[in-house]
């Protein structure tokens, strides 16, 4: 009988040891050419400048428009004039799931924007004073014209 016991728990350490060799190899992806030189393990970042994420396997920016979260494969129109190999980008290393935006409110408090945008005066955002998302018309009730759209 002790060498059935013996036998057992021999198989059963054998079992526990075998499954804690296993090791998980996890690829985020390749950085856009725009992240820091620094390479991090991460699936998202967090571009506080913009408000937006950046999904790294994906290639896609997460941004809020008309109050819904959407992926795209550019800013929004905006900030087209933002320099992205510039801006400020925090790995959001400990987050694993398929919505960043789960915990916006405690970004945007911990990551504070380091650059405001305004329609007129910083000569690097000048392009600034359209509020719709590219589309190229002015909204209407916006603006000194009065032509029909």
């Amino acid at each position: 009988m002790k060498k059935i016991q013996l036998f057992i728990g021999l198989l059963f350490f054998t079992a526990i040891s075998s499954q804690a060799q296993v090791s998980i190899n996890v690829n985020f992806g390749t950085p856009p050419v725009w992240a820091p030189a620094e390479r991090v393990e991460t699936q998202y970042y967090y571009l506080p400048d913009v408000d937006a994420y950046y999904d790294v396997p994906a290639a896609r920016f997460i941004y809020v428009r008309n109050g819904v979260w959407i992926r795209s494969t550019a800013l929004p129109y905006r900030y087209r004039n933002y320099n992205l190999r510039g801006g400020n980008v925090v790995y959001l290393t400990d987050y694993r799931g398929n919505t960043p935006y789960t915990f916006h409110k405690n970004h945007l408090v911990k990551y504070p924007r380091k650059v405001k945008y305004v329609s007129t005066g910083n000569p690097k955002y000048r392009g600034e004073k359209h509020q719709n998302e590219g589309n190229g018309r002015k909204e209407k009730g916006h603006g000194k014209g009065h032509g029909k759209d």
